[in-house]
């Protein structure tokens, strides 16, 4: 890892459904660069979850013990659930060079942003409202008093979007991924980013 480079944080959030898991996962084999932060959570795995590699799973408890520790860089309440980020773990990747992406909601990216303003913040807007509540229902993984409460939570999400970065909209899953990955190479090409990386060789030229 080089030793001159700070990592990138990436923020990534969206409605519910909108797509965004799937287009991270996508992004994370295309770029491996990029660490995904897994997040602790209150929640039930969902089939096919895995502790440890999609969420830390753990009980209300512990979680409020590691919240009263300080423990979080963000956490916040979605449907019922609580959701945190691990402060030290992102730091830790940060200061040595790697790259972290962040899959939160509008409120962690809020929380994360006061403490790493530096952090680039990417929306995931659906293309319609019908094309979201269609998704939801497909996905076969909530009751229909869920999906409702998603669906009527996605307004209240979308309202935030104008506070980001960057805002992709979803309509066709192979455009959205070239634009997410277009996103973060930019950031990684940005003149202070690439003044700091190649001090040496800027300063080899000064030299002549």
């Amino acid at each position: 890892m080089d030793a001159n480079r700070i990592g990138v944080l990436y923020i990534v959030s969206a409605p519910s459904g909108a797509g965004k898991t799937s287009l991270v996962k996508a992004l994370l084999k295309a770029d491996p660069a990029i660490r995904l932060s897994v997040s602790y959570t209150t929640r039930a795995p969902r089939p096919g979850e895995t502790d440890g590699r999609d969420y830390h799973f753990v009980d209300r408890t512990r979680f409020q013990t590691m919240l009263a520790d300080g423990e979080f860089l963000e956490q916040a309440e979605v449907y019922g659930n609580h959701y945190g980020t691990s402060k030290g773990r992102i730091a830790h990747d940060l200061n040595t060079g790697h790259d972290v992406l962040l899959e939160i909601d509008w409120q962690g990216a809020t929380q994360v942003k006061r403490h790493f303003p530096e952090a680039a913040s990417i929306f995931i807007l659906p293309p319609s409202f019908g094309t979201l509540r269609t998704r939801l229902k497909g996905r076969g993984q909530d009751s229909d008093e869920v999906i409702e409460r998603r669906l009527a939570a996605a307004a209240d999400d979308v309202s935030h979007a104008g506070a980001f970065d960057y805002i992709i909209v979803n309509d066709d899953f192979d455009h959205a991924l070239a634009d997410l990955v277009a996103i973060t190479r930019s950031i990684r090409l940005e003149g202070p980013r690439q003044l700091k990386r190649h001090a040496a060789l800027f300063e080899e030229f000064r030299r002549n």
